[in-house]
């Protein structure tokens, strides 16, 4: 298949095929290496969960991870509001 380089903005790129997009996967990012003398271009799988670690590490640091429900909301004391 050919694909024509154009211009985007100060740089040049190529149109990927909506078709290709879906076959592989691609949906916002793309990992690419120079073999030889060939573009390789793979989809990145986007892991669950991915960077949770960080986000409730840097949450704790900036006391923003208080709990949204009471701590008693399996006691006989608590009772659900429909």
């Amino acid at each position: 298949m050919l694909a024509s380089v154009v211009q985007i903005g100060n740089s040049r790129g190529i149109r990927l095929p909506q078709n290709i997009l879906r076959e592989l996967k691609i949906e916002d990012k793309v990992e690419m290496t120079v073999h030889n003398d060939a573009l390789i271009i793979k989809s990145v799988e986007k892991k669950p969960r991915e960077g949770w670690n960080e986000v409730f590490a840097k949450m704790s640091k900036n006391k923003e991870d208080t709990l949204l429900l009471s701590e008693n909301i399996d006691s006989e004391d608590f009772e659900w509001v429909w």
